[in-house]
Protein backbone atom coordinates (compact mmCIF):
# COMPACT_ATOMS: atom_id res chain seq x y z
CA UNK A 1 0.00 0.00 0.00
CA UNK A 2 2.68 2.20 0.92
CA UNK A 3 4.78 2.13 -2.41
CA UNK A 4 1.39 2.83 -4.22
CA UNK A 5 1.28 6.00 -2.30
CA UNK A 6 5.12 6.47 -2.50
CA UNK A 7 4.91 5.87 -6.74
CA UNK A 8 1.10 9.07 -6.64
CA UNK A 9 2.88 11.17 -4.50
CA UNK A 10 5.98 10.95 -6.54
CA UNK A 11 3.97 11.69 -9.67
CA UNK A 12 1.92 14.36 -8.11
CA UNK A 13 5.43 16.62 -6.98
CA UNK A 14 6.30 15.94 -10.32
CA UNK A 15 3.60 16.91 -12.47
CA UNK A 16 3.44 19.86 -10.13
CA UNK A 17 6.37 21.27 -10.55
CA UNK A 18 5.86 21.11 -14.15
CA UNK A 19 3.12 23.19 -13.78
CA UNK A 20 5.34 25.45 -11.65
CA UNK A 21 7.81 26.27 -14.82
CA UNK A 22 5.09 26.59 -17.27
CA UNK A 23 3.07 29.17 -15.23
CA UNK A 24 6.57 31.01 -14.80
CA UNK A 25 7.61 31.00 -18.74
CA UNK A 26 3.82 31.39 -19.67
CA UNK A 27 3.80 29.24 -22.14
CA UNK A 28 3.24 25.18 -22.53
CA UNK A 29 6.38 22.80 -23.69
CA UNK A 30 6.26 22.87 -27.58
CA UNK A 31 4.29 25.75 -27.93
CA UNK A 32 5.24 28.17 -30.71
CA UNK A 33 4.67 31.37 -28.37
CA UNK A 34 7.82 30.32 -26.44
CA UNK A 35 10.19 30.21 -29.17
CA UNK A 36 13.11 33.32 -29.47
CA UNK A 37 11.80 34.66 -26.11
CA UNK A 38 14.81 34.82 -24.48
CA UNK A 39 13.92 31.93 -21.30
CA UNK A 40 13.15 27.87 -21.89
CA UNK A 41 13.41 25.40 -20.46
CA UNK A 42 16.62 23.26 -19.84
CA UNK A 43 16.02 20.06 -18.77
CA UNK A 44 16.02 18.72 -14.99
CA UNK A 45 18.03 17.72 -11.83
CA UNK A 46 17.10 14.96 -9.92
CA UNK A 47 16.63 15.34 -6.34
CA UNK A 48 15.62 12.65 -3.16
CA UNK A 49 13.28 14.00 -0.53
CA UNK A 50 12.09 11.29 2.15
CA UNK A 51 8.43 11.30 2.89
CA UNK A 52 5.92 8.87 5.39
CA UNK A 53 5.57 6.96 2.35
CA UNK A 54 9.60 6.21 1.47
CA UNK A 55 11.81 7.57 -0.24
CA UNK A 56 10.85 9.82 -3.55
CA UNK A 57 12.86 11.29 -6.35
CA UNK A 58 12.01 14.12 -7.99
CA UNK A 59 12.81 16.02 -11.35
CA UNK A 60 13.13 19.75 -10.61
CA UNK A 61 12.86 21.43 -14.03
CA UNK A 62 15.44 24.15 -14.82
CA UNK A 63 15.06 27.36 -17.24
CA UNK A 64 17.77 28.80 -19.05
CA UNK A 65 18.24 31.77 -17.72
CA UNK A 66 18.00 29.93 -14.00
CA UNK A 67 15.21 32.52 -12.80
CA UNK A 68 12.96 29.60 -12.23
CA UNK A 69 12.42 29.15 -8.28
CA UNK A 70 10.54 26.19 -7.39
CA UNK A 71 8.12 26.91 -4.49
CA UNK A 72 6.80 23.35 -3.71
CA UNK A 73 9.47 22.03 -1.72
CA UNK A 74 12.11 23.63 0.87
CA UNK A 75 16.03 24.33 -0.52
CA UNK A 76 18.27 21.85 0.47
CA UNK A 77 15.73 19.93 2.83
CA UNK A 78 15.73 15.93 2.32
CA UNK A 79 12.90 15.00 4.68
CA UNK A 80 9.49 16.95 4.15
CA UNK A 81 6.23 15.90 5.94
CA UNK A 82 4.31 19.42 4.24
CA UNK A 83 4.26 17.63 0.96
CA UNK A 84 1.65 14.85 2.17
CA UNK A 85 -0.75 17.81 3.43
CA UNK A 86 0.02 19.64 0.57
CA UNK A 87 -1.43 17.00 -2.24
Amino acid sequence: MNDLLRKELQQAVNDLLEAELTAFLVYDPYARTGWNTGNSRNGAYFRKVDTQFGEIEIQVPRDRNVMFHQHTLPDYKQHSDVLESMI
